[in-house]
């Protein structure tokens, strides 16, 4: 089966790839574009080819994803692959070597936003899911692909949507499509977020009072932040990654005359097993309360959290990372578990109680940056060990 797999994949992907390019000729940049055109495009696809799929929508009826659902004819666990097809914006489109929508291909490269992140993925899951309908009868629960466009907003309001859908089956575990070729990524550092309020009284900047304005305050507790003691690695948790905090957002003042009332700071931190969003909280307010001890205010800070997201590890004989190191190994592929530092959106699933591996994919370069473009000559090899995997969990 091995080598009829290889053989399959290797035919497939002039069409794996024929989709992909013209995905990534739709821009579909997060915040930005109308995601119409792209879904359309994956869907005149689908419909071409009989896949059943419908459209997602979040709570206030915006469509925020494409999911295709193949059931199998036996009883059994479903499970799902997950790419999204919106993107980062371009940047500086002067810096890029090619126009960031063109889709086509050099020496080798599919080039364009979207190529790494993630159009060429979804383009070859959606092949995957058209090559399972003939053997369905014979298969054990079902696939669902998952073709998000809330991804880069950072919303996942795709994977929300199918979570909360009562007509979906929920998945026992997801495979994203991120790229890289070297590594399973099977665990990723939470997250715990927060706005700070720090006031101040305000004043003129030329006046013989002196005043310690929000801004002063603020730089204060950047900089108490930026002193905080995070414990390293845990060695005893297995979790390779320690946490890490980072002030990612200062707001506040106005022209050159007054000292201004408020400032507002983003904190974010990313969390692990040993260092968890009740930590995180704490260190912060501490923080906070050290602030307002130094240099009083008029008002308290304001600590606001926004979001919290579990850290995630699975093991390697865990599903559905299993499957994917056992299809990496049948197709000589030696690859290595990975714990990624930024979050995604297997830190969501796993809040669901859903594992989830978040990465394994081509070779790339450009990813979120100038000239993104993903490399083919792994593409076979890639698509089979997903199919193989695939078809493992699936009992086919």
């Amino acid at each position: 089966m091995s080598e009829d797999l290889s053989q399959a994949a290797q035919a497939r992907t002039a069409s794996v790839v024929e989709l992909a390019s013209e995905l990534i000729r739709r821009p579909s940049r997060a915040g930005i574009d109308d995601y119409g055109p792209v879904l359309a495009a994956l869907e005149d696809w689908l419909a071409a080819r009989g896949l059943p799929h419908r459209r997602l929508h979040d709570a206030s009826g915006a469509v925020v994803g494409l999911l295709v659902e193949i059931p199998g004819g036996c009883p059994g666990p479903w499970w799902t692959l997950d790419a999204c097809v919106d993107t980062a914006p371009y940047g500086d489109e002067r810096a890029w070597t090619f126009p960031p929508d063109c889709g086509d291909i050099v020496d080798g490269w599919l080039r364009g936003r979207g190529a790494a992140d993630s159009k060429l993925a979804a383009a070859m899951f959606c092949h995957i899911a058209a090559d399972l309908v003939p053997r369905a009868a014979d298969l054990h629960g079902g696939l669902a692909v998952l073709l998000d466009v809330d991804e880069h907003t950072g919303g996942f309001g795709g994977a929300r949507a199918y979570l909360a859908d009562p007509h979906a089956a929920r998945p026992a575990g997801v495979m994203i499509g991120y790229p890289g070729l070297d590594a399973v990524v099977v665990g990723g550092r939470g997250l715990w977020r927060a706005t700070i309020a720090v006031h101040a009284h305000s004043g003129h900047s030329g006046s013989s009072r002196t005043v310690i304005g929000a801004i002063s305050r603020a730089a204060h507790l950047v900089r108490l932040l930026d002193a905080a003691d995070l414990p390293g690695v845990d060695g005893g948790s297995g979790f390779p990654l320690a946490p890490k905090l980072s002030v990612t957002a200062f707001h506040g003042g106005q022209g050159f005359s007054v000292t201004p009332d408020r400032v507002d700071i983003n904190v974010d931190v990313r969390t692990t097993p040993g260092f968890d969003a009740h930590d995180a909280e704490t260190l912060i307010r501490k923080a906070v309360a050290e602030l307002d001890a130094d240099l009083p205010a008029p008002a308290p800070t304001e600590v606001t959290p926004v979001a919290a997201w579990p850290p995630f590890r699975l093991a390697e004989d865990e599903q559905p990372a299993a499957a994917l190191f056992g299809a990496a190994s049948e197709s000589g592929l030696a690859v290595r578990a990975k714990t990624a530092g930024p979050s995604n959106i297997g830190n969501l699933l796993a809040g669901e109680g859903i594992w989830a591996t978040a990465g394994f994919g081509v070779t790339y370069e450009g990813l979120h940056g100038i000239d993104e473009r993903a490399r083919l000559a792994e593409l076979p090899q890639v698509y089979a060990v997903y199919q193989r995997a695939v078809l493992d969990l699936l009992g086919g």
